[in-house]
């Protein structure tokens, strides 16, 4: 780190939270209200924050970092909300509708439901436009592009107010020329209309898959352009010495250049800055498998890494749209703090997706909520201390999340007010793991081998529970972890992924030269990319994939490639792992099938500093010191509540164990150690809690 600090902001959907690293290793950590409307607003009163605890000017402070970085949902909310631009679409004439057709595909739970919904298009019907134009799968014409088609749809976008054009045609990976010739006459032709194609999106096999990624990114780019500059400018009247790094959604940093014109890489731009946080304060234990989650005000996010590797996806459903590129694997789920209890059309009690979010927020906020949340039944089940000050402006208030609770669940479903509580908690940590099993048994990985790594203000209250329903024995929670993701920022690094298409059997007849170049290729845009960035060669580092199959298979499955040239000696090793990988996702392999190359992959990361975390002093092990007081508290569904002990987390040493039940209260979350847990923290700023036998 050249400058004093390296500041992350993450602007999530009720709180932004900001964390200042130091050089000296000390983390500081900030929150302030988010402002959708204009996020210069909730980072202004945030760095106000700052700079009082600093007692220093905040231009001084932004001068004073090395890097400024900013994780945001702008995208993501454009695309939950609709709220993206008017989209026309060019394709390849007969394939106007495959974005309505997707491929067949209807949700799982869904796929006999006549009544289903169709998916939300982006683009009107009447806004595909047809363009007479063939390439074959060899790259060859078959029917040259018709520019008077392209004429044509250029006079429909301008009269019906077109903001953004997206082209994709059909094998445009094998042969682009033709998409490069429509974009320029849309730039020519269109001037001030974002336009962007199949081939600079997602040069990869798959017209649907291509299509519907390129319709996002052109969906969203001119909304992430505004954001964008709007963050720049204000960072940039204040004196930062350097561009605003975002956060894009495969884990790592990009210029806001690359963001205004790539928005699709930055639809979980938040969240996905998570394992690598959680991969940094588990690497102290020897923790290399973690699932990690964060449960803030408005949602619950799931992340898992494995072998110290952050799962990637790619080709996936997301909102109902189909999205290509390289994404971390994010499982959300409406389940936060805020996340209101109500009875549905069957009189069943049901928690979330609806939030009642920072405003008017939960009940025990006093600001307006009268509908039980989450964070009201922690209140009533004694784990949040009554008239705590959340983020120095809420009072909770203990009284107004009883009558919440009592007036919405208790009374119509006949209970008491502590059983209502403890079902409110138990349904929601029940959608939590169900999440996590998604994340990790739907493809092949047992969660009981992961540790669990706590995330977000609200989460340290549900962890144990939630490891105990996953059969999780280990959980790690960071002194930081209302704003982790705010940290994987300031510790991530540059990346950029390119992708290339290569269909060909794996034979010994296989093209493994045109393998090679197109690596090596990729390889080199990324080397030129992360140079202009300012890193050295001995900085930058590459990992490659490959996506296989099985002849006439429809998926594939994705293989490291070792280093070096691709040679027959690769082949068998991509071959091997191959089989191996068939084999833990569907639980049998075809050694002696005809296995195909589809896609590659390039990862080009530029390595940022990153910051230490200073060690706490030692203590003997006693927490007494930190008791700050004795109150009752609910574990059960019975209603047997118990004494348990609160401990003042700031007065905690490093190996000071504390058995539970028990309740640790640090700065900006509460730690609930349940029953047969133990929680000890370790030097680094960590506790780690495990759990006895049962």
């Amino acid at each position: 780190m050249q400058g004093q600090y390296r500041l992350g902001v993450d602007a999530g959907g009720t709180f932004t939270d900001f964390v200042l690293a130091g050089r000296d290793g000390r983390v500081r950590l900030f929150k302030s209200a988010s402002t959708p409307q204009d996020g210069t607003r909730a980072i202004a009163a945030g760095l106000a924050q700052i700079a009082a605890a600093l007692d220093r000017p905040v231009e001084e402070i932004v001068r004073d970092c090395d890097l400024c970085i900013n994780g945001t949902t702008v995208a993501l909310n454009a695309l939950i909300e609709l709220k993206g631009v008017k989209v026309g679409l060019l394709c390849t004439a007969g394939h106007e509708d495959s974005i309505e057709i997707r491929l067949g595909h209807k949700e799982e739970g869904y796929r006999y439901d006549a009544d289903y919904p169709p998916a939300p298009q982006l683009v009107p019907r009447q806004l595909r436009m047809p363009v007479r134009e063939r390439v074959l799968a060899d790259g060859t014409v078959h029917e040259p592009l018709n520019e008077d088609d392209v004429r044509a749809a250029i006079e429909v976008f301008r009269r019906e107010g077109v903001q953004a054009v997206a082209v994709s045609f059909v094998w445009a990976p094998a042969n682009d020329a033709h998409e490069k010739r429509a974009l320029a006459l849309l730039r020519e032709a269109l001037p001030g209309v974002f336009v962007c194609a199949g081939h600079e999106v997602y040069p990869q096999v798959r017209e649907y898959t291509r299509t519907s990624t390129t319709i996002v990114n052109a969906y969203l780019s001119p909304v992430m352009a505004r954001y964008v500059a709007r963050i720049d400018d204000y960072f940039r009247s204040l004196g930062a010495r350097g561009a605003v790094r975002y956060f894009q959604s495969n884990g790592g940093l990009a210029v806001g250049e690359i963001m205004r014109r790539r928005a699709v890489n930055a639809i979980n731009s938040g969240p996905a800055s998570a394992p690598q946080a959680g991969l940094y304060v588990a690497a102290p234990f020897g923790i290399d498998n973690i699932i990690t989650v964060d449960m803030g005000g408005t949602s619950f996010d799931i992340t898992m890494a494995r072998g110290g590797q952050t799962n990637l996806n790619r080709n996936i459903d997301f909102l109902r749209h189909r999205i290509g590129v390289p994404m971390i694997h994010v499982e959300t789920l409406g389940a936060g703090g805020g996340s209101i209890a109500h009875l549905n059309a069957f009189g069943m009690l049901e928690v979330g997706p609806r939030s009642a979010g920072a405003n008017p927020g939960p009940a025990c906020y006093g600001l307006g909520g009268e509908e039980p949340t989450v964070t009201d039944a922690n209140m009533a089940l004694g784990y949040l201390r009554p008239d705590a000050v959340l983020g120095g402006t809420i009072r909770l208030d203990l009284e107004r999340a009883r009558s919440a609770i009592t007036r919405g669940v208790a009374q119509p479903l006949g209970l008491t007010l502590a059983r209502a509580a403890y079902g409110i908690s138990t349904l929601v940590n029940l959608n939590m793991a169900n999440g996590i099993r998604r994340i990790s048994i739907e493809n092949g990985y047992d969660p009981r081998d992961f540790a669990l790594v706590c995330a977000g203000g609200a989460a340290g209250m549900h962890i144990t529970a939630l490891a105990e329903e996953i059969g999780s024995r280990s959980v790690l929670v960071p002194k930081i972890a209302s704003c982790l993701c705010a940290f994987g920022q300031v510790i991530s690094d540059v990346k950029y992924h390119f992708l290339a298409s290569a269909v060909m059997r794996l034979d010994a007849q296989a093209d493994l030269e045109r393998v090679d170049r197109l690596f090596d290729d990729m390889a080199q845009r990324g080397r030129e990319l992360l140079g202009a960035d300012g890193f050295a060669p001995e900085r930058i580092h590459l990992e490659r994939k490959v996506e296989m199959r099985y002849q006439g298979q429809i998926h594939e499955c994705q293989v490291e490639v070792p280093p070096g040239p691709v040679t027959a000696a690769t082949l068998r090793t991509l071959l091997r792992d191959f089989h191996a990988r068939h084999e833990q996702l569907y639980t049998y392999s075809e050694p002696h099938s005809v296995v195909e190359l589809v896609n590659l992959e390039t990862m080009a990361s530029g390595s940022v500093d990153k910051p230490a975390l200073p060690a706490l002093p030692a203590g003997n092990g006693d927490p007494s010191a930190a008791l700050t007081d004795m109150r009752d508290m609910l574990f059960d569904g019975e209603g047997r509540w118990t004494a348990t002990p609160v401990y003042d987390g700031a007065r905690l040493l490093a190996d000071d164990r504390i058995d539970g039940p028990a309740v640790i209260e640090e700065p900006t979350t509460t730690l609930v150690v349940r029953p047969g847990w133990t929680a000890q923290l370790h030097r680094s700023g960590t506790y780690l809690l495990t759990r006895g036998q049962a």
